[in-house]
Parts: structure tokens; sequence; C-alpha cells
């Protein structure tokens, strides 16, 4: 990993790499296997991941979020909640000056009754997300990582 850690007394300050990713489910989702293969994803493409797991508390996503500066929020929920917790969450990162710039993107099985309506989709994007992705959307996942300064371009490679 090629972030550097410096240890002042009992708390731990990381220097961003701009090249670190937090991959997150959020409070309600206690699954673990989407968070690996979207580490494993998001490895491929260049980055540094941290992978806070299952059922993380808002605060922690936040603290992380605000002490890290990663290059980019993976949230993912496979519950069927995630359109619930998603517009809490991003709602709250938003409203915090350093995460405001943060690109934050949420996707997996969003609803309990199948996929999101386009009102439902829409509805994130407003909140605050710059990607709304649905279990079979890998590839536009893939292409929007891309994008993002750190990454290693997988597009030409395809």
């Amino acid at each position: 990993m090629s972030e550097e850690v410096r240890a002042y007394g009992s708390s731990i300050v990381e220097e961003p790499s701009g090249r670190t990713v937090i991959v997150s489910s959020m409070a309600s989702d206690s699954h673990t296997w989407n968070l690996v293969y979207l580490e494993l994803l998001v490895g491929e493409l260049g980055f540094d991941v941290v992978n806070l797991g299952a059922c993380v508390p808002d605060e922690l996503l936040e603290s992380e979020c605000v002490s890290r500066r990663p290059a980019m929020l993976v949230l993912s929920s496979v519950n069927g909640h995630g359109y619930q917790d998603g517009l809490r969450v991003v709602q709250r990162l938003r409203g915090i000056p350093e995460l405001r710039r943060l690109p934050m993107v949420i996707g997996g099985k969003l609803g309990t009754g199948g996929p999101l309506s386009d009102e439902q989709t829409a509805e994130l994007l407003f909140a605050g997300f710059d990607g709304v992705f649905d279990e079979k959307n890998a590839a536009a996942f893939r292409h929007f990582a891309a994008t993002l300064p750190g990454g290693v371009s997988q597009l030409e490679e395809a």
C-alpha cells in the first residue's frame, strides 16, 4: 500500500495518496461478498482500497472519508435497502465541506421490489451521488472509475 502512516500518541493520521478508494456497505447491510468483489474490481483499476466492511455506522463512514480523503467512495448494498440508506448517507456526507467534491457512487440491489425506477435513480443523483449502478452495471462502473485521477485506465486494454 502506498499510504504513509504517522502515529501521534494514540491516534493515526494517514496522508492521502490520491489513489485510495473507500469501499463500504451501510449500517443496515450485513453482506460482505459484494464488498470483496468490489475490493478486487477497484484494485484491478489501479487504486488502493480500504474496505470498511459490513454494517458500517454513518459516523464511521464520515470519519474515514474525512481522515483519508479518498479519490472515491463506493457504497454497496445487497439487502434491498440501499435506496433509503443511500439517501440518508449521501446527504449527511455532502453536508461536510471536506466531502462536497468527493466522487461518491452507490450500487447493488438498491430496492426491495427489484430495480429502482428512473425517478428513484434521479433522486439518488440529485441527493449527491455521482453515479448509481445496479447489479448489472459493472462495465459502466469500470468506465466511471477509469476516469478518476490515480486509476489505471483499462478501457483501452479491454
